[in-house]
């Protein structure tokens, strides 16, 4: 087994050697380099070297699959070698300057709402935990009822599962201005202003218990509790903002002048135009989004389940972060995390089949250990190491996503959460509903193996691609 020095220096001469790197950095699982000239990497080479699992270029970067762990043992040896190292989020920089304006704009979106996805895990976790020890069943076994749970610990689980949504625009403006060049303290105190205990309360005016304030005889005006896209817009708009008021304060008072400007402006803005405007745009969205998933005969579940990884290797699959929260602000529960959570599974099902069939010892030890990266929501390894260089079982597991997302639809599951699948995300099912769960991820991933393993792959296609 090579050396991990030795699989550096290896990567290094197959991008173009240290003269075409400008930087390294590294995420979870892949190594990312920002490169001179993208024509000297030369990309079979790189996928031959011990550890890869995959290689591709995508968003400025050439992003090498090494998987948790190696990653980052391989990223220490290659900066020992004398490459620059650099920060994800420079790098990110960087790229942001490459590509479309649609894939900047979608990079960008990512960049905002990726950072809030921890705290909605955790509170999604914490509302499946609820939905567990509430049941009559659980709470029969410790000889209790639902009446018997105090008021004490009922009003605990809802600092627990309500906090995030409460604060939910603080979180958005907060990224927002932090994505845009704003500064980000500034983008909270204007979130948590969308959220001030003066304003009337939103969920009270939604339920008829509360009316909003109303300006000029036809500005309603409303706390966001929940509220994204208001937020989101507010957040852009007062980074913007701000970088031109510093522009023009003599710096002896930026300190004291520009906070005060973007706080009062932004405020009559956030309440009076853009949160009515956007709010409403943010409930057609949303609409829209409940009618596609409420479709009959579980088309819903075979279009999403079955497209939803191409639209991940694309990288355009943020978009869909801001749809999730809005469903489980609203809702309360988020019914695309069980469709899409079939599209994982199903991807890991094709890796099993090929790293099962095959007797390349190279691509069994690249493959199985890939499936079970995509068991626990991590599809990378399994579509760009495995499924998608050999094509066929990618497709086979694009089918499997969509016959599991059918029956996800069909059995109508809903999760607590958002972000987590497959394994992981069996803790978002603990209201009842974990072993339809269990079953529609068998589904996905059954049909991808068996139809990778019949008609997907076989050594002889491999040695057919080699030729």
């Amino acid at each position: 087994m090579a050396e991990n020095r030795d699989i550096a220096k290896s990567i290094i001469d197959a991008v173009g050697g240290q003269e075409n790197i400008l930087s390294a950095a590294h995420c979870a699982t892949r190594l990312r380099i920002m490169v001179k000239d993208k024509e000297k990497i030369d990309n079979e080479r790189v996928e031959e070297i011990e550890k890869v699992k995959g290689a591709f270029f995508n968003s400025g970067q050439f992003q090498i699959i090494l998987g948790t762990g190696t990653v980052n043992k391989i990223y220490e040896e290659v900066t020992k070698l004398g490459i620059n190292s650099s920060t994800k989020g420079e790098q990110a920089e960087e790229a942001a300057k490459s590509g479309s304006r649609f894939q900047r704009a979608i990079r960008t979106f990512g960049d905002v709402f990726v950072p809030i996805i921890p705290a909605l895990v955790a509170t999604g976790l914490f509302m499946g935990l609820r939905g567990l020890v509430m049941q009559e069943e659980i709470l029969r076994l410790f000889g209790m009822t639902p009446g018997d749970i105090s008021e004490n610990f009922l009003l605990f689980t809802q600092i627990l599962t309500d906090t995030a949504f409460i604060f939910l625009p603080a979180l958005v403006a907060w990224s927002t201005f932090r994505v845009f060049g704003g500064s980000p303290i500034i983008g909270l105190v204007l979130g948590l202003m969308l959220v001030s205990p003066a304003l009337p309360n939103a969920w009270g005016v939604a339920g008829g218990e509360v009316e909003p304030l109303m300006f000029m005889g036809f500005i309603p005006v409303v706390g966001y509790q929940g509220s994204v896209l208001p937020a989101f817009i507010a957040g852009i708009v007062g980074a913007k903002l701000e970088k031109q008021i510093r522009k023009r304060v003599p710096d002896a008072f930026d300190l004291i002048i520009t906070p005060f400007l973007t706080l009062l402006i932004m405020i009559f803005l956030a309440l009076f135009v853009i949160g009515p405007v956007f709010h409403m745009v943010e409930e057609y969205i949303l609409a829209g989004t409940i009618a596609v998933l409420e479709w009959p005969f579980g088309i819903s579940g075979l279009l999403i389940g079955g497209l939803n990884q191409i639209i991940v290797v694309s990288g355009v699959h943020h978009v869909f972060n801001m749809l999730e929260i809005s469903l489980l602000e609203s809702l309360g529960y988020n019914q695309y995390n069980a469709i899409v959570t079939c599209a994982v599974a199903a991807q890991g099902g094709a890796a099993l089949a090929v790293g099962l069939k095959t007797k390349t010892k190279k691509l069994k030890a690249l493959a199985l250990p890939s499936s079970l990266s995509a068991f626990l929501g991590i599809t990378e390894p399994a579509i760009f190491g495995v499924n998608l260089r050999y094509g066929k079982p990618f497709i086979m597991g694009l089918i499997g996503g969509g016959v599991g997302g059918f029956f996800a639809s069909i059995f109508g599951l809903k999760a607590t959460g958002m972000a987590i699948t497959v394994i992981p995300g069996t803790l978002l099912y603990l209201n009842g509903q974990i072993l339809l769960y269990l079953l529609v991820n068998i589904i996905a991933i059954a049909t991808a193996f068996v139809l990778t393993w019949m008609f997907g792959f076989s050594d002889e296609m491999l040695k057919e691609q080699q030729q």
